[in-house]
């Protein structure tokens, strides 16, 4: 029964370890991936706004596209919202000031989330 278990522990040992690491890897690249997509989606937002403010052929075409893209970068923020970006605000906070509230402060807080992040040329 001793050798037994000297042979058993070890491999149990192993395999725990092992799925952990492996469950750990898994959600830190889930992670990075919704990071990507949060930051592909504001820098998405922010050259449709751009695009809109100096648009003056169809403005009205142009705010639906602004608003569309948007709300895709609210959605993408949602499982990140509550990680901090500095000056005391979460990326949801800080996300939703520089959208709604065309907050130049906020916005640079969530551009340098997502340089942080590795994905600062996915932003404008």
């Amino acid at each position: 029964m001793v050798r037994i278990l000297k042979a058993v522990l070890p491999a149990l040992v192993l395999v725990t370890v092992a799925g952990c690491s492996s469950s750990a890897d898994t959600d830190e690249q889930r992670l990075s991936e919704q990071r990507k997509n949060y930051c592909m989606q504001l820098g998405t937002w922010q050259k449709a706004r751009n695009a809109a403010s100096s648009d003056t052929l169809d403005s009205s075409a142009a705010y639906d596209e602004v608003g569309g893209t948007a709300q895709d970068a609210l959605v993408a923020m949602q499982p990140l919202r509550d990680e901090t970006v500095g000056a005391g605000r979460t990326l949801g906070e800080a996300t939703a000031a520089a959208m709604n509230a065309a907050e130049p402060e906020a916005e640079g807080l969530v551009v340098k989330y997502c340089a942080d992040a590795g994905f600062e040329t996915l932003t404008r």
